[in-house]
């Protein structure tokens, strides 16, 4: 590797830029996503297994929601740290206990007999996933380079969606096809984890030459100045990833419901296609400006919430698969959005925080909002229950659309 001189003008961290650079080829990039995408198969595993669970175990609706609330707690818990220990530490001390966690997860789901067992295993699940969306996606930006931050953002935030949908799919298929219906995704998903934590140790990452001073567990936030910025994304992000977060926890129930099945596979394809629409929206606007982005993730959610109010009112399956893709077209662009304006203003040695905040605002009324959903689906039924989802979403969405749209150009198209 060629040496880095120290100059009166280089400070230890653009050292460490530049060595990162040099040593960090297009195909290094790509595969520093690998990690972000094998937690993320993880994050969403169970969604199509937990019928097999309430039917063997025996809980309500509710119950599920919560089970899969405490996923949003340990993801939440994990933000409060991983972004500040990731961007004083380094990526990788982070990455790899994350990486053990994700295993030990798999562990637990592989051997739940009972909902304390899925909500430990989801707990840990979070945990992992916290990491991920911090100092996962900041190694990405890490390796890339400055020159790259923008390929590096899309690379980051595809590499979440498609990890996210290849979870359930691969989990519906081998729980109909394959033995021990709820243990070989998993045993699956444990080799996928490993070559992960192959890449972290491999990767070409320095440790940061400066940090922040400050607590070290906080809620994490972004430098002066940026805050307006990091409201921006949150205010379209939120929404999107609230609407996938209902096709996850409840979609299931209501493709029953409409469609008079209870295959796995489709509970599984459905949120796959769910979150290929949002990597696929993602590279359809990567070139727009972010302003633009932005706007259209808000109005993509807006319309899912239409579409899922319509599929409950007129028991229409068709209804309800628009509703998933518009779901994650939301997510998807909302979060490219968010991403990219994060990676464009907040320094490197604060990058891996300022991820967390803008997960934080995210994963909180995705983890509320289903729940309160679920239960009250179990006391005035799931349409009634959607229907007020939907309409309080929507609302959300469209308040999202109207900041972007009346924002300083510079908050949003920074230069």
């Amino acid at each position: 590797m060629p040496e880095t001189r120290t100059t009166p003008e280089t400070t230890p961290e653009e050292q460490g830029r530049t060595r990162i650079r040099e040593s960090a080829p297009l195909w290094w990039v790509w595969l520093a996503a690998w990690p972000v995408t094998a937690v993320f198969v993880l994050s969403n595993a169970a969604t199509p297994l937990y019928v097999l669970w309430q039917h063997d175990i025996g809980f309500s609706s509710g119950v599920l929601t919560v089970v899969f609330a405490f996923y949003i707690v340990g993801l939440t818990g994990s933000l409060l740290v991983c972004g500040v220990v990731s961007d004083r530490l380094g990526r990788k001390p982070v990455l790899l206990p994350a990486l053990a966690l994700a295993l030990a997860a798999c562990l637990v789901f592989a051997t739940a007999t009972s909902v304390p067992a899925l909500i430990i295993a989801r707990l840990f699940t979070g945990i992992a996933v916290g990491a991920a969306v911090s100092a996962g996606m900041a190694a990405v930006s890490d390796v890339a380079g400055p020159e790259r931050r923008r390929a590096a953002a899309l690379l980051a935030s595809c590499a979440m969606v498609l990890g996210a949908g290849l979870g359930p799919l691969l989990s519906g298929v081998l729980s109909e096809t394959a033995p021990a219906r709820t243990v070989t995704v998993f045993a699956v998903e444990a080799v996928l984890l490993g070559t992960a934590v192959l890449t972290v140790l491999r990767m070409p990452l320095r440790r940061p030459g400066t940090a922040d001073k400050g607590a070290w567990i906080r809620v994490p936030g972004v430098p002066r100045g940026n805050g307006r910025h990091l409201a921006l994304g949150i205010a379209v992000f939120a929404p999107g990833i609230t609407a996938t977060s209902f096709v996850l926890s409840l979609g299931p129930s209501l493709l029953s419901g409409l469609l008079g099945t209870t295959s796995r596979t489709v509970a599984g394809a459905t949120a796959f296609v769910m979150f290929l629409a949002a990597a696929g929206a993602q590279f359809a606007v990567q070139r727009l400006r972010r302003r633009t982005i932005l706007t259209a993730g808000a109005a993509a959610t807006s319309l899912s919430m239409f579409a899922l109010v319509t599929a409950v009112h007129t028991q229409s399956a068709p209804a309800l698969i628009i509703s998933a893709l518009l779901a994650g077209t939301g997510q998807g662009v909302g979060q490219l959005g968010g991403l990219s304006l994060l990676n464009t203003v907040v320094p490197p040695r604060r990058l891996a925080e300022a991820n967390a905040a803008l997960n934080i605002g995210g994963y909180l009324p995705a983890g509320l909002l289903p729940v309160l959903t679920g239960y009250l689906s179990d006391t005035t039924g799931l349409t009634r229950a959607t229907t007020l989802f939907g309409s309080t979403l929507a609302a959300l969405a469209v308040a999202g659309a109207v900041v972007v749209r009346t924002s300083r150009p510079h908050l949003t198209d920074p230069t």
